[in-house]
């Protein structure tokens, strides 16, 4: 897995092709669990699609191709685009339609010049926009995360709306728009200040532009500091939106696992509500980005609004790796059954058992090729079965299975 996570080739061995599909398929049940449906869209999309989009990914960044007759297309830099226009498509007003992916998107950029293919999983929930939406959607990130046996981590949540209606009232060009976005995404005050210096807007107005970056930490706390920012009703309507989304995760129990950051900015301009992203301690870039999008379903006749997030399967595996979590509780190697020919019935019949219920099982009347952490034997003079470095003997199938389910429970 180390060329792997160095190179970003797509080739895995057969040991990282397991571990990932572990990964999708704990992602993948915890979906199915909120009730989504399993989608899959085109690798190849129409230029234009993107294109005529305002806001969503830079041109420079898509991989275009030309087919044979001339038209250019893009290998599909994003997920929520064809899948919104999927759901506009089957329904032109609001429903609730509960949508899950694991695909790959393509992009390239300066700055990450190796990874030009990232295996995305996630979900886009078409239905009412509500705070309940909102913290169901939160709650279902975190869940997953958890599920995948990370125990640091913080999923940072924003909104759209706040930041937005501060720069509506400065009225300022593009340019300096963008750059005001800059310094507070990476939080950088200083320079923060020096170009706000310079622009001719109320006190008030800059100086609840310059206090953004710092609006971030715990939930209730930030509130509180946001609310005497407050300058127009859309900036009181987006922290009362928020302090309902925190109340309902507080119901989920999930709390501890949230900071507010009202300096969030996603790159995505189509966002116009709640947004956040997922931080595990060991690795310092998002392992999981969404947010509110109400408006986009309209560039395809819609009225729609909706909520997802997508999880960066590669950086979640590189996490899984730094933090040796691939191991034995991760991944189950091959069980191994070893017997002779006067047991061949039983042992064939033992193997039948484990595979049903779900374990990978190889049987063989001769294992001398074969090694497993988990070997049993069928043998004239007994049965054994060796798991975790310990020998035990059994007397029959029923027997077997509850040693293999102990055996299993002790070693995670």
């Amino acid at each position: 897995m180390q060329q792997y996570l160095l190179d970003n080739s797509k080739d895995t061995s057969v040991t990282d092709f397991q571990i990932w599909n572990r990964t999708i398929s704990t992602l993948k049940n915890r979906f199915f669990t909120y009730g989504y449906r399993q989608v899959q869209t085109s690798v190849f999309e129409d230029y234009d699609l993107y294109a005529a989009i305002v806001g969503t990914i830079p041109k420079d960044d898509m991989i275009k191709v030309v087919d044979n007759s001339g038209k250019v297309l893009v290998l599909r830099p994003d997920m929520t685009i064809p899948i919104t226009r999927m759901a506009a498509a089957e329904n032109k007003t609001v429903h609730n339609s509960r949508l899950f992916y694991v695909q790959d998107v393509f992009r390239q950029s300066f700055e990450q010049i190796d990874r030009k293919e990232v295996t995305q999983a996630g979900v886009e929930c078409f239905g009412e926009s509500t705070a309940e939406n909102d913290a169901e959607v939160i709650a279902l990130a975190i869940q997953s995360l958890k599920d995948l046996g990370f125990d640091s981590f913080k999923l940072e949540v924003g909104h759209a709306g706040f930041f937005k209606a501060l720069l509506d009232d400065l009225n300022i060009p593009a340019e300096q728009t963008e750059q005001i976005k800059t310094f507070i995404q990476s939080k950088n005050v200083a320079e923060l200040g020096t170009l706000l210096a310079d622009l001719s807007a109320e006190k008030e107005l800059i100086a609840a532009v310059r206090a953004t970056p710092m609006l971030y930490g715990a939930p209730e706390n930030v509130i509180e500091q946001a609310e005497k920012l407050v300058l127009n009703k859309t900036m009181k309507l987006t922290l009362e939106k928020l302090r309902n989304v925190y109340q309902l995760l507080e119901a989920y129990e999930l709390t501890d696992y949230v900071v507010f950051d009202l300096g969030l900015i996603n790159n995505m301009n189509y966002y116009t509500g709640v947004i956040f992203q997922g931080f595990v301690s060991s690795l310092g870039k998002p392992v999981l980005m969404g947010g509110r999008y109400d408006h986009l379903a309209g560039n395809f006749g819609a009225d729609m609004p909706a909520i997802g997030f997508a999880c960066d399967v590669d950086r979640l595996l590189q996490v899984i790796y730094k933090a040796n979590k691939a191991d034995q509780s991760f991944v189950t190697d091959n069980m191994l059954i070893v017997y002779e020919e006067s047991k061949q019935n039983v042992a064939l019949a033992a193997a039948n058992d484990l595979r049903e219920i779900g374990y990978p099982v190889v049987a063989s009347s001769s294992a001398k090729q074969e090694t497993a952490d988990c070997e049993i034997r069928f043998t004239a003079a007994e049965n054994l079965l060796i798991m975790n470095g310990k020998k035990t003997a059994f007397r029959n199938r029923g027997e077997l299975l509850r040693l293999i389910e102990k055996g299993m429970k002790n070693s995670t």
